[in-house]
């Protein structure tokens, strides 16, 4: 992961990918003709203007009726796509083996996304119309935020809105614990009860806790709170490189330590512990090793703990640029948070480039303000020793095979885990694919549920419930209307024992701390 990812995207596979590729259409020559001559003749039709050839539905590059509108535009829109279609064919035709082929569209569909007829000034009719009605300042507006962007990517939400801890993270609570490695939230009871077992949050290490907290009425912690369940967070630090030494171990630990400093301040024998995306990974590798011993669930939140084949992100992290990029954050002290940002936007470039290259620099209009961009782009760094860490188990999937992972001087067997366990994950994840979160049911020992939410990485947390809300949810065969918020608070009601009397949160400094201002 380097930072040059950030600023420029993959062109073409590597030489190797592409060898394959290349070997394998020479290997269906029938199958190669038979593409090329159906595109000929699509080609052909669409001069003639008799083509049906129409982009999908929920494609918004082409929502503007200037593209079925315009002879010119509509051929311009329909070879395009009759061309891409194509070369996605060709691929499939072509045979490889999942890692080439991964690399070969990924490289194939950002080359393509970047050609897009929709990306330039003079054949997007939106853009058009707007020059005309603005004579150009449109462009002129454009022109200056694209100066103020470079070298980086385009602008993605307007910041001015948003502020942690005055419209953000805004859920009462307490600094209760701080460490060089993580502060530690209570938040406080807003029910006349709370229930018996306490619940704590670990987020994940290259992210800002508040995507649990995020705004009044889109926030998981205060939805908990709400329900009556008492509510912990763990603030990671943001290391610098006076921190490189963070490594799994240091975080494994923190994590333990964590849990009995609630378990203390709540007088409860266990805790159930929440974690997310790399914050679960961290959590049940810590507890495949030192045991369950005062843990009364676990849920994983967009989490893999196998690797196998896991989505283009694992395809493109050959063995050979781990190597640069763990040589490059030991000798920084940790890997910049806006280079890992980059790497993940560029595995979905048509929603998180082209689109704000397109409203920001040709229409010329302000990014949206939304909270979630908002959190997105407000980046941590990732110390150079858990880099390596995860580095290291994510390519030999070390995992999935009990005792192949050490951690806190032990091996970890996550069959071990056998306490209850909630694992969620999203049917349009482009970072974590549901099926690699789902083969957490058969790695962790306990009764598992398991929820596939309608929705991706960040929105598959952010899924509060609403009166007329589109989200839904699976669990086995049965699909469910609405939030699996509702379903978990149910799930960890059956059990968190009896109901207390809600305590008074002791004085101290106020959520959401500091740790999570700094950048």
């Amino acid at each position: 992961m380097t930072t040059d990812l950030l600023i420029n995207p993959p062109k073409l596979p590597r030489p190797a990918t592409a060898a394959k590729l290349a070997a394998g259409i020479a290997r269906h020559p029938r199958a190669t003709t038979r593409r090329a001559a159906g595109a000929t003749k699509e080609l052909a039709k669409i001069a003639a203007g008799r083509s049906d050839v129409t982009p999908a539905k929920r494609d918004r590059r082409f929502a503007d009726p200037g593209w079925e509108g315009n002879f010119l535009l509509r051929r311009l829109l329909q070879t395009y796509l009759t061309i891409g279609g194509t070369v996605d064919g060709l691929i499939d035709d072509a045979q490889l083996d999942w890692r080439a082929e991964r690399q070969a569209r990924f490289a194939a569909t950002n080359v393509l996304d970047a050609l897009a007829p929709s990306n330039f000034p003079l054949s997007n009719p939106a853009v058009l119309k707007a020059t005309i009605d603005e004579g150009g300042a449109n462009l002129l507006r454009g022109a200056r935020r694209f100066a103020a962007d470079f070298p980086g990517l385009p602008s993605t939400v307007d910041t001015s809105g948003f502020s942690v801890g005055e419209n953000l993270a805004l859920t009462p609570g307490t600094v209760i614990k701080r460490t060089d490695v993580y502060e530690l939230i209570e938040y406080a009871p807003q029910t006349e009860t709370v229930r018996e077992v306490p619940l704590l949050f670990i987020p994940p290490t290259i992210n800002k806790f508040y995507v649990l907290d995020l705004a009044p009425g889109r926030s998981m912690v205060e939805y908990l709170v709400r329900q009556g369940q008492r509510v912990f967070m763990v603030s990671w630090r943001n290391p610098g490189d006076a921190h490189g030494h963070f490594d799994f171990d240091t975080y494994a630990a923190a994590i333990l330590e964590a849990r009995a400093a609630v378990a203390t301040r709540t007088r409860s024998k266990s805790v159930h512990i929440n974690a997310a995306c790399s914050g679960g990974i961290l959590s049940a590798a810590a507890l495949g090793a030192a045991g369950t011993d005062g843990v009364a669930s676990l849920t994983l939140l967009v989490c893999a703990l196998d690797n196998e084949q896991a989505g283009t992100a694992s395809a493109i992290a050959t063995k050979e640029l781990a190597t640069l990029a763990v040589a490059e954050s030991a000798r920084r002290g940790y890997v910049d948070g806006r280079a890992l940002a980059g790497v993940f936007t560029w595995l979905r470039p048509n929603d998180l480039v082209w689109n704000y290259v397109v409203n920001n620099y040709l229409l010329g209009r302000t990014p949206p303000a939304f909270d979630v961009l908002f959190w997105n782009q407000d980046t941590v760094r990732l110390a150079a020793g858990l880099h390596r860490d995860f580095v290291k188990l994510a390519l030999g999937n070390a995992l999935t095979r009990p005792g192949d992972f050490m951690t806190l001087g032990r091996p970890v067997d996550l069959s071990s885990v056998t306490v209850d366990s909630y694992v969620v994950a999203g049917v349009n994840d482009h970072i974590v694919p549901w099926e690699n979160a789902s083969r957490s049911v058969d790695l962790l020992g306990g009764e598992t549920r398991f929820v596939l939410a309608s929705s991706g990485h960040i929105q598959a947390l952010v899924n509060p419930p609403a009166a007329e809300s589109r989200s839904s949810y699976r669990i086995g065969d049965t699909d469910h209307r609405g939030s699996w918020w509702t379903d978990y608070d149910a799930w960890l009601a059956e059990r968190s024992g009896a109901l207390r009397a809600a305590p008074t949160v002791k004085p101290g400094a106020k959520a959401p701390g500091t740790y999570v201002h700094a950048s």
